[in-house]
């Protein structure tokens, strides 16, 4: 049988994250200041969070409202105290009227998005304070100065700017559809000596990485975004992908665009128009605001000792569990849908939890018998087992049910390059999905549900109309998100392939699920600070769930 957790080498394991999330966060510096009362206060600066202030000896007029108790964080501070605190913080800044020198005095504390965020307003501004100071490098240096315009001056520190920078395009109120169409009516084609290319103008507010690479192809990773946008700045002679100025001609290789930007006459092209047709074709499946007769099963990614992503202090596997939990407590309490989960944490059962403080290593595929993600056997089984234990429960219940009022939802939470905010949505590529697959017996760890569930078989009309139908569940649920003011992740947030590690490939869980309606929802991106902190927050996950399952009852409400 192999090694259970209490092994040395499965405890290892188990305590690996920890480890690391324990030696990637420096201590905290403290500095004294003396307040205008008089008062000898200290000042922290702490990894990720920013300034606190000692509120015990500020004067009342300092802190918005609530305690000075203890250490008062710096959104809390009033405007006069939040100046006061960061020439205290910062001694050797230098002010002036058209904007501050911002000398970097503790780099594996400070951060780009750090200084946006505490002289802006708003991290998710840190793009502008990049394109403010284009020959600085990213990474940031002891010594390096950085010029803080005051165009760029939240509110409280006496500018203009309120929150996150206005960054919206015609096309942010279009649906899917018609927002891909206005995407591509932007590009125009040619040819150079290099070869074949999309040429884009950039529009004031755009970015190259974002507004190009994210959008024009299915790069998401850090690194590969990164690159891409390096290689497309040396193709269109830019010297400096942060000092580009509105107007900007940027040619984007064709072999790198995503499909729907693909050249006309192009298979790929052809492909992505008879998905859309489909789209149009189809008429969703009515079951009344109580999912009557409806099918879903809810999967949480990862689970065991797999976390899954990490950043910011926060790890994918127990944040997307406890929100699948949430939706599941709410269909279970407010619907006559049948409801299964294809994996459990037995530290935890089905319950939903405020406070996650630690991952949990012990987590359970629900097949039968129960699959321990334990390290004994490869993570793919895991992940296989997880399609292999929902097509069982759906073929049990196409027997006497309507196998179109199937749903399967895989919930994950991404680590995309920064830029990226909000929700993504994966739903299955037609061209994606094989015609037939069969996991080995070797894969399926011998559970039962391998008879049923093991083999799938789809025709070339049935995977259009598994995309077609997931597009349309996908759709309504972004805007069910939209209406809870949840984030949404610009430009395109409804992807039919992943690319990672230069190749292109559809999630196993979404692959070979034999759900009429099928989606990987990627909650949040863990490398956005805004994103992990809102994914800490159970009341988030709470209202997350629940717009979640809106847009449930919204997809089976005829329309």
């Amino acid at each position: 049988m192999g090694r259970r957790l209490g092994s040395p080498l499965a405890l290892a394991l188990a305590l690996a994250p920890l480890v690391m999330m324990a030696q990637a966060e420096p201590s905290p510096v403290q500095v004294p200041a003396e307040a205008p009362n008089g008062a000898r206060v200290w000042l922290r600066l702490g990894f990720r969070k920013g300034i606190q202030v000692q509120g015990s000896q500020l004067p009342e007029r300092f802190v918005k409202s609530g305690p000075t108790e203890g250490w008062v964080a710096y959104a809390e501070l009033s405007p006069e105290a939040k100046r006061w605190a960061l020439q205290s913080m910062f001694a050797d800044d230098d002010w002036q009227k058209d904007g501050i020198r911002h000398y970097v005095r503790w780099p594996e504390l400070e951060s780009v998005w750090l200084m946006a965020s505490l002289f802006s307003g708003h991290g998710q501004n840190y793009d502008q304070l990049q394109k403010a100071n284009p020959k600085n490098p990213g990474k940031l240096r002891k010594g390096d100065v950085w010029i803080i315009p005051q165009a760029l001056f939240s509110v409280d520190l006496g500018g203009d700017v309120k929150g996150v920078l206005d960054r919206s395009q015609p096309e942010d109120e279009l649906d899917d559809e018609q927002r891909v169409s206005a995407y591509r009516a932007l590009l125009a084609f040619g040819e150079d000596a290099e070869g074949r290319f999309a040429s884009y103008h950039l529009r004031k507010g755009e970015a190259l990485y974002s507004s190009v690479v994210m959008r024009y192809s299915d790069r998401v990773d850090p690194k590969e975004v990164n690159d891409l946008a390096q290689a497309i700045a040396k193709r269109s002679g830019i010297p400096d992908v942060r000092g580009i100025q509105p107007g900007q001609l940027v040619k984007i290789p064709v072999e790198f665009l995503a499909d729907p930007f693909q050249p006309e006459g192009s298979q790929a092209l052809t492909e992505e128009r008879e998905v859309r047709e489909e789209v149009r074709r189809t008429i969703r499946v009515e079951a009344g605001p109580k999912l009557n007769g409806v099918r879903i099963v809810l999967d949480a990614g990862h689970g065991g000792v797999d976390v899954g992503a990490m950043a910011n202090g926060v790890w994918e596997s127990d944040y997307v569990y406890d929100i699948s939990m949430r939706v599941r407590r709410i269909l279970e309490q407010d619907t006559e849908a049948i409801v299964s989960s294809t994996i459990r944490y037995p530290d935890y059962g089905f319950k939903v939890r405020d406070r996650i403080t630690h991952p949990t290593h012990s987590a359970q595929i629900l097949t039968t018998p129960p699959f321990a993600n334990d390290g004994e056997n490869p993570n793919a089984v895991s992940v296989h087992l997880r399609w292999v234990l929902a097509n069982d429960l759906f073929a049990a219940f196409a027997k006497k049910g309507d196998a179109q009022k199937t749903l399967f939802i895989s919930f994950h939470a991404d680590a995309l390059h920064p830029s990226a905010h909000g929700t993504m949505i994966y739903v299955p590529g037609a061209a994606a999905v094989p015609a037939s697959f069969a996991l080995p017996a070797s894969r399926g760890a011998g559970v039962l549900e391998m008879k049923r569930g093991g083999k799938v078989s789809f025709t070339g009309k049935e995977r259009l109309q598994m995309e077609a139908h997931s597009r349309l569940f996908a759709e309504g649920l972004l805007k069910s998100l939209e209406l809870e003011q949840i984030p949404v992740h610009s430009n395109r947030p409804i992807r039919n392939i992943i690319h990672r590690a230069g190749r292109n490939y559809l999630p196993a869980v979404i692959r070979y699920s034999a759900a009429a309606t099928k989606i990987l929802v990627e909650v949040a991106n863990l490398t956005n600070e805004e994103d992990a902190a809102s994914l800490k927050d159970p009341a988030f996950r709470e209202r997350y769930a629940e717009a979640l399952v809106k847009g449930i009852r919204a997809y089976y409400r005829r329309s």
